[in-house]
């Protein structure tokens, strides 16, 4: 065995509310639905030109690997530039940069009218509008939200694949305490160092320009850049209260600890971390999907 157990994930068209209820998110499935953002302007507009005329003097964060390493940059962004420049980097190399929950309509939120919140489920937040940018070949590597949202990410630019996994698979994962990361390698899973991940099942697509990707509450998620691109990714917290209440417990008080003890201890804590991670028992589930 030197790979995953990989499945492919649904892919639908066409999809009613009480259908995509029934079908996916009641039962905490991911699907594809390829027309869900058809008729959003931005699919047309949206162009690397476009932003960097328009909005090319924005200041952005900018990403790399070292937002997950132990040390100084941890959870960190890795300097502040023009968006021109990053625009001007990502559509001309292959390197590990990338804006990450990048919130462009508090700066111009007349983009908003470009966009079209989806209509097949209620709770989903016009507030918080993230887009992710990345370059061809970077990497956001597997980890799921602290805070636990439905997801909607739909592609506007670009070609990205999406490995997904259940929430119930984190101890098959190596799920670090503190936080919501894991630091196996989903392309090329070493299976005598995580001998637990002979037991994992998995998702795997790749997603094309105009389609949208649904990953229910706690879906793990590594994702890669085969083009440089972007997206965007609207929440739906419309959750149990039990799910609400972890939620908040990650954003308030394991992350903010997490960070703290990595300011401290950056090395010590991360193999603690590491060392808890590997000693929880293996899980298997009992229900797949596919």
């Amino acid at each position: 065995m030197t790979q995953l157990r990989l499945l492919p994930i649904p892919r639908v068209e066409n999809l009613t509310a009480a259908e995509f209820q029934k079908l996916y998110l009641e039962p905490n499935r991911a699907v594809v639905i390829k027309n869900l953002a058809s008729s959003w302007p931005a699919l047309r507009k949206w162009t690397p030109e476009y932003f960097t005329r328009e909005y090319g003097s924005l200041q952005v964060k900018v990403y790399d690997a070292s937002f997950t390493q132990a040390g100084t940059s941890y959870m960190s962004s890795l300097k502040k530039v023009p968006f021109k420049e990053f625009l001007n980097v990502m559509t001309t190399s292959s390197t590990d940069l990338r804006l990450f929950a990048f919130n462009i309509f508090w700066q111009a939120p007349e983009l908003k009218k470009d966009i079209l919140i989806p209509d097949i489920a209620s709770g989903i937040s016009k507030k918080f509008i993230f887009m992710f940018f990345g370059c061809k070949g970077s990497v956001t590597p597997l980890h799921y939200d602290p805070d636990l949202p439905h997801l909607f990410h739909t592609v506007l630019h670009g070609k990205k694949r999406v490995v997904l996994f259940p929430n119930d698979e984190s101890r098959n994962l190596y799920k670090h305490p503190f936080n919501t990361r894991s630091y196996v390698d989903v392309d090329h899973p070493d299976f005598d160092k995580f001998p637990r991940l002979k037991n994992v099942t998995g998702y795997q697509e790749l997603l094309y320009p105009g389609e949208t990707l649904f990953m229910p509450s706690g879906y793990w998620h590594h994702m890669v850049y085969e083009e440089g691109g972007y997206a965007v990714c609207t929440r739906c917290s419309h959750l149990p209260m039990a799910k609400k209440l972890r939620g908040y417990l990650n954003m308030m008080v394991f992350f903010p600890i997490d960070k703290l003890m990595n300011s401290l201890i950056p090395e010590r804590w991360f193999h603690w971390k590491e060392a808890r991670a590997r000693a929880q028992r293996s899980v298997t589930l009992k229900k797949r999907w596919t």
